[in-house]
């Protein structure tokens, strides 16, 4: 089944008679196409995929099961997808309320010749089940991080700043095939580093420091995500201590995860073992996100998911300890979860490197 396909079924429920896809996200994924600009609208009856006429020519050549029309100042997307509504004898239109700002919904809601009605969950759902397509993209993904932490790590002195390191970090990444970076990379060191999601800034490292490093990049437009702590020179009795704490933590969790395990179980697995070490007031966070298309997305291993992990499906693995004003400690990988386990898309080493 096509993801165009997968969208067309949500119309058998005969809630909707049409999806206004308004987000780059699901039109990405729907269409199997990245611009953007644009919007679209899937119905029964024909699909129109709309953008201007700095991409039309590219739409034209690549977007399959859609016909492509241009917007223009004098035939914009309102008027376009009125024709459509009519054409296609749309009444109801399932719209992504998560993508709207209230203004662009009150104008819809305003001049649309159909009444609108959310469809978030239901066209977020299909992206939570991975083809084999897609974790392949993510495995390259994956292998661009892997290569680009080892490297990284040769580049790691002291006295560069915070700021420094993620610039190197950066570099690395679109050096080994980064298309474009998850998400602003997290390169703390020393007490920063009992900041989850600390900024880089011009702290300089020193010896004894903690450095987190939390980053990932974009592979066909597919993300990876993974936290790797080292220490510089020397680590304290303290800090060997809660590093071990955090691995053990995750790897009870990579050991609880497999479909049919709720988040929110897989996330406890972790979690004991933390509060048994007795730091649980020092991990706030929940255990792990979805990932895919977004470096957050559906379905989450955390408290408050008491469902079932599906088959297929990709979530990271990322307990921490975060003592203030001291230091603090995360791991992460991402793994596929299948029937009996995990695959764990990460390959960097996770004992504690000393550099």
């Amino acid at each position: 089944m096509t993801n165009l396909e997968k969208y067309l079924s949500l119309l058998d429920k005969g809630v909707y008679d049409g999806l206004l896809l308004t987000s780059p996200i699901s039109r990405k994924y729907c269409a199997e196409f990245n611009v953007d600009e644009g919007a679209a609208i899937v119905t029964k009856k024909g699909c129109r995929y709309y953008t201007d006429s700095r991409y039309i020519e590219t739409a034209e050549k690549n977007l399959k099961g859609f016909e492509v029309r241009m917007v223009t100042k004098d035939n914009n997307y309102i008027q376009q997808l009125n024709q459509a509504i009519s054409d296609f004898e749309v009444f109801t239109l399932g719209f992504e309320e998560d993508f709207l700002t209230v203004a662009e919904f009150r104008t819809y809601e305003e001049k649309l010749n159909a009444k609108l009605l959310p469809c978030q969950k239901d066209i977020n759902k299909f992206r939570e089940l991975k083809e084999e397509y897609e974790l392949e993209r993510m495995r390259q993904a994956q292998a661009i991080t892997d290569k680009s932490f080892t490297e990284v790590c040769k580049r790691i002195k002291v006295g560069m700043t915070e700021k420094e390191l993620c610039a190197e970090l950066i570099y690395c990444l679109y050096k080994n095939g980064a298309e474009g970076l998850s998400f602003a990379p997290i390169v703390v060191s020393g007490p920063n580093t009992s900041m989850p999601h600390g900024v880089p800034g011009e702290r300089k490292l020193q010896e004894g420091d903690f450095v987190t490093m939390d980053f990932g990049v974009v592979y066909k437009d597919y993300c990876s995500d993974m936290t790797r702590t080292v220490a510089l020179g020397y680590a304290t009795d303290e800090m060997k201590k809660v590093y071990e704490t955090v691995l053990k933590a995750q790897l009870a969790g990579i050991a609880a995860t497999r479909a049919g395990v709720t988040g929110q179980a897989i996330d406890g697995a972790a979690r004991k073992v933390i509060a048994d070490a007795g730091y649980g007031a020092y991990f706030g966070h929940g255990y792990g996100h979805g990932i895919g298309l977004l470096v957050h997305e559906g379905p989450s291993c955390n408290p408050s998911n008491d469902k079932p992990m599906p088959a297929g499906s990709v979530s990271s693995a990322e307990p921490g300890i975060y003592l203030p004003g001291k230091f603090g400690v995360r791991i992460e990988d991402c793994v596929i979860i299948r029937e009996d386990g995990v695959e764990d898309l990460a390959h960097s080493p996770k004992e504690l490197i000393i550099l």
